[in-house]
């Protein structure tokens, strides 16, 4: 199943270093899709036009200043995630509400980097987050089957996010959280980080409430494979 992303992997480590100007371009294009595509799948209405503009520092008019503090929110993230691979820092759980944190900063304060204390539902799916009271020790779990999983990187990046998402251990900001700490474990992995795109929303939460009800993840795989094998053949593209 990995055979295609490893030898795409092989393929793209023998081109490094990779140019730097190169390396900026992409560097500029994933902050923009991963950005306006993560925030647009929690209904962010920000157009991505309108997203580089605002990463540029411009306020949009009629638009609220949360959509705002999101996408800003969102760059900091990446630039903290990027942060702490450069710094070799392994995943905890002082690490998820540090991007927590960020995510949700100016927006809820209150709420930002702490563990949820009511309950929650997820809107349109099927699948109940636990209890608050278990989220503790539910996230504690997480973190060991992150340092005990003996499978691909990959596999374990998609698990990380499914059972991330199935916690919902915050009010707010579990999505995108989800995949920042899915990219962060690719990342450190050597692979490239995955976008799942806005239009592909209905596909990316059917797989996930699959993954919740019926533990099966081979959907949510498979959408994490295409993404990876698209950011693969758009750097090698860009190569020639």
């Amino acid at each position: 199943m990995f055979d295609h992303c490893d030898t795409l992997k092989a393929e793209l480590d023998s081109r490094r270093p990779l140019p730097s100007q190169t390396l900026k371009t992409l560097h500029d294009h994933w902050v923009l899709e991963w950005t306006y595509n993560s925030n647009a799948i929690e209904g962010n209405t920000l157009t991505l036009k309108e997203t580089k503009v605002v990463l540029e520092g411009i306020t949009i008019g009629g638009k609220s200043m949360r959509e705002h503090f999101e996408v800003v929110n969102h760059k900091e993230a990446i630039d903290y995630v990027e942060a702490v691979i450069a710094g070799d820092e392994v995943f905890s759980e002082r690490l998820i509400k540090a991007i927590h944190q960020l995510v949700l900063k100016n927006i809820d304060s209150p709420n930002a980097g702490v563990y949820r204390h009511e309950n929650v539902l997820i809107a349109g799916a099927e699948h109940r987050p636990p209890d608050f009271l278990h989220v503790p020790e539910q996230m504690a779990e997480l973190v060991q089957d992150y340092h005990t999983f003996t499978g691909h990187p990959i596999e374990r990046a998609a698990r990380l996010h499914v059972d991330f998402v199935k916690i919902h251990p915050f009010v707010d900001g579990n999505g995108r959280t989800a995949r920042l700490l899915m990219n962060f474990d690719l990342m450190k992995s050597g692979f490239l980080p995955v976008i799942f795109l806005a239009a592909d929303r209905l596909a990316y939460y059917e797989a996930l409430d699959k993954a919740h009800t019926q533990n099966d993840y081979q959907d949510f795989l498979q959408l994490t494979l295409a993404a990876e094998i698209k950011a693969f053949d758009t750097v090698l593209s860009l190569l020639g």
